[in-house]
């Protein structure tokens, strides 16, 4: 039987996006500066963030603690919000919509390994958070998910699928409770 050899894994074939210098100069910034601005620092959070080559929109509120991989894989639009704790691997590239929320201790996760290779090889899919969704407290969003207009995914559930525009989901694995009606 095959077992798996951890002494093979590579990355050789991933994309950082970046210069080695680059990342470098973000994880000192991230974590010295970005990681520690006050609450009502998020201009200079988005200012920050499009240096280091973040698509960022008009309004954006990023709290205190949100951590970040790859900001020059990162897309944020207008007046969506990024709380405390919350962390972004973008190894791959995260949109978040217009006026979409990503709650404290959110994960965005778009990694994941290959568990039928010996190697684990790393596998890497995009993230969307569309237009107007919320990503409630703890939750996680998987590999390659795309989380509908709208969409919420409630406290602590885990979403591996696509979520419905206007719909909830809840659990772990995530199931749709019910529509979402705003009034």
């Amino acid at each position: 039987m095959i077992k798996t050899d951890l002494s093979t894994f590579t990355c050789a074939n991933f994309n950082r996006g970046a210069s080695a210098i680059r990342e470098a100069l973000w994880l000192i910034v991230r974590d010295l500066l970005f990681l520690r601005f006050p609450f009502g620092a998020y201009p200079l959070k988005r200012v920050v963030l499009r240096w280091f080559g973040a698509k960022v929109g008009n309004g954006v509120v990023i709290k205190p603690g949100a951590k970040i991989t790859f900001p020059w894989k990162l897309e944020v639009n207008d007046y969506a919000w990024i709380g405390e704790e919350s962390w972004i691997i973008n190894l791959d590239h995260v949109s978040i919509g217009a006026n979409a929320c990503i709650s404290q201790r959110a994960v965005l996760c778009t990694g994941n390994h290959d568990y039928s290779k010996s190697t684990f090889n790393l596998l890497t899919k995009s993230i969307t958070v569309e237009d107007g969704a919320w990503i409630a407290s703890n939750a996680w969003v998987g590999p390659g998910v795309t989380v509908g207009s709208h969409a919420i995914l409630t406290a602590g559930s885990v979403a591996t699928k696509h979520l419905e525009p206007y719909s909830i989901y809840q659990g772990n694995p995530a199931k749709k409770i019910r529509a979402r009606i705003i009034k």
